[in-house]
């Protein structure tokens, strides 16, 4: 199983029935499978971090319950913390409203050397802001080129970029909401507003469809992920975050003649 980029000029459907891979191996392997998938991720990230010439942003984006936070959790378990930034974007505060709607993005994106992880992102201003008549037609149409050039300006300054599409079916969003108010180590996680965005549904298949394929480049690809399965989930995201950080041909830096001479009594 590997992912496929968001084709711009293919129709993107986001049925409920893509939510989840009908032929995926059995649990127990693909268990295996993604923890070697993290394991080699941890030992990437070691070289990724003392190469210093490429950040890697994962943008991570789904409806409520679509296990952001499960994925964070599971395919980074094995990397050093202190090159992992993760950012969760919320409402944006009195201050963020008087700036352009990148300007708090911008603040959170990654320096070389380090992986950073945004639960949501700037993608809420085109799929939120439209959902509920927040921003007009003419104000968000051309939002989707802003953060086209955006993401290439980044990825022109070292920053590789793959943005997660977290695609759950209705069904199962269901059943997730259920559990967290039936667990109580859960139910602080259970938001009554869920429910009224949940009445959306279609509303938000429509404008997802449209970010997506508006916004799946070379430079910064979209990835529609089979989330109602959460080992097919995880190993998906795993296998693609692995296989871009081999693709970097990172290398350990040599160290300065000078300091090799030195000698230690």
């Amino acid at each position: 199983m590997k992912l496929a980029p968001v084709s711009p000029r293919a129709p993107l459907k986001l049925l409920d029935k893509h939510a989840r891979v009908t032929d995926a191996p059995d649990e127990e392997k693909l268990e295996r499978k993604t923890d070697e998938m993290v394991e080699q991720i941890a030992d990437l990230q070691r070289m990724f971090y003392a190469d210093g010439r490429f950040a890697l942003l994962i943008v991570l984006q789904g409806r409520d319950a679509s296990g952001k936070d499960g994925t964070i959790r599971k395919v980074f378990t094995g990397v050093n913390p202190q090159g992992v930034m993760v950012t969760s974007f919320k409402v944006p505060s009195e201050e963020q409203k008087q700036h352009d709607f990148l300007w708090r993005i911008h603040h959170h994106v990654p320096p070389r050397g380090m992986i950073g992880i945004f639960n949501r992102s700037h993608y809420e201003d085109v799929i939120v802001t439209r959902v509920h008549g927040i921003i007009r037609k003419d104000v968000y149409k051309p939002r989707y080129g802003h953060i086209n050039d955006f993401e290439q300006m980044l990825a022109a300054n070292g920053v590789r970029i793959l943005k997660f599409f977290l695609h759950i079916s209705r069904d199962e969003q269901k059943e997730r909401l259920q559990k967290r108010l039936d667990n109580p180590e859960k139910n602080w996680k259970f938001n009554p507003g869920d429910l009224a965005e949940r009445a959306k549904w279609n509303a938000y298949t429509k404008v997802y469809r449209d970010a997506l394929r508006r916004c799946s480049t070379p430079w910064a690809p979209w990835y529609v992920v089979p989330a109602d399965d959460k080992k097919v989930r995880d190993y998906l995201i795993a296998r693609t975050v692995a296989d871009t950080l081999r693709s970097l041909d990172l290398r350990w830096p040599k160290a300065d003649p000078s300091v090799l001479k030195e000698t230690i009594d």
